[in-house]
């Protein structure tokens, strides 16, 4: 069975969304300077590459990234092939699928190409979920759901209702998730945050693996 892992590789080029800390990684401690050990500084915010909004990112009564249960983290999973034309995944585009049983759902769309040039300069027109979009997920009981650019939300949303209905409703929010490569279809989903106390999110290793026969 093969294992797809969807993780944006973190370094000091990897894509920011604006305004948001810069990523950087130093040598604290350095063997070539006369240490008895390399120890790597990291600075960086916890919305950096692949990562997990939880809901205190948007909710302030909502439960932190080290409240998640594993049991949504952890799971069977559908990858949606979206790369057409469409600006957004609205009620409608997703009415006319069968989710039917489906928790947990990852959106495959134009975005990830975005991922396999180092240099790409950020993109203000991605792909996102609609309002009416993540309204219908609620309602059929979706409890992750994850996109392949920096945000859910389409950019500069007034009061980003797309991350407040889904975080209000204890959907987990995967985002910056590389599908270059995914077919879609059913996989096994492991997303496993930074365990930070209290955090609006944190960076997140994900993997898919094909289910067996």
């Amino acid at each position: 069975m093969k294992t797809y892992d969807v993780t944006v590789r973190l370094s000091n080029e990897v894509l920011i969304w604006p305004g948001d800390p810069a990523f950087s990684t130093r040598p604290f401690k350095s063997m070539a300077r006369g240490d008895r050990s390399n120890v790597t500084q990291v600075d960086m915010g916890v919305h950096t590459g692949t990562h997990i909004d939880a809901p205190f990112h948007f909710e302030p009564d909502g439960a932190g990234v080290d409240e998640l249960s594993l049991d949504v983290l952890i799971g069977p999973c559908r990858v949606l092939d979206l790369t057409g034309p469409e600006e957004c995944v609205d009620r409608s585009r997703l009415a006319s699928l069968d989710l039917d049983g489906v928790t947990r759902l990852l959106f495959k769309t134009r975005n990830s190409k975005w991922w396999e040039s180092p240099n790409e300069p950020f993109h203000s027109d991605f792909v996102y979920l609609a309002l009416d979009g993540a309204e219908y997920l609620v309602e059929r009981g979706v409890k992750l759901v994850g996109i392949d650019y920096l945000s859910i939300e389409k950019y500069k949303n007034p009061g980003h209702p797309t991350h407040h209905a889904l975080l209000r409703n204890g959907v987990v929010i995967i985002e910056g998730l590389n599908l270059t490569g995914v077919p879609a279809g059913e996989y096994e989903l492991i997303a496993l945050p930074l365990r930070l106390k209290g955090a609006d999110g944190a960076p997140t290793r994900v993997v898919l693996r094909e289910l067996g026969e």
